[in-house]
């Protein structure tokens, strides 16, 4: 089952993004239920996961970006697309981005954007065939 997460899904997030690219959970901090409850409130932050017999498999975050070009539409932007190692090429995290692409449409965004270090193909090929392409857009980043 596809849902935005809710606050209780916290503890299970943190452990499913070991298998993205974190070494470690975060230890329990005011400062990370702060910013879990700053998350988890605001409308234009949603945390999709998808739960498979009682536990969160996968996930995505699609924030929403209001914009003041393209006729005043607002943009999306998906990141942190993570399946647990077990659950890989079951379409799980192509459920997760099917339904940012709802929530996207539904608040009448123009693009979606979708960042990822991966350099596998077959990574690469996952992204090609849920509808986002490498061609339109040059992305640059800078870390801090």
């Amino acid at each position: 089952m596809v849902r935005e997460a809710v606050k209780e899904d916290l503890d299970e997030l943190l452990h499913l993004y070991l298998f993205l690219h974190e070494k470690d959970i975060p230890e329990q901090s005011q400062h990370l239920q702060n910013v879990w409850n700053e998350i988890i409130s605001d409308k234009n932050h949603h945390i999709i996961v998808n739960v498979v017999d009682g536990r969160i498999v996968s996930s995505c975050v699609c924030v929403i970006i209001p914009n003041l070009t393209r006729n005043v539409r607002p943009y999306a932007f998906v990141e942190n697309v993570v399946t647990h190692l077990e659950c890989k090429g079951k379409g799980y995290a192509t459920e997760c981005l099917n339904y940012a692409r709802e929530i996207a449409k539904n608040q009448n965004c123009y693009k979606m954007m979708l960042l990822t270090c991966s350099k596998e193909q077959k990574t690469l090929n996952f992204y090609e065939n849920a509808g986002y392409n490498s061609a339109d857009k040059t992305a640059f980043i800078q870390w801090l």
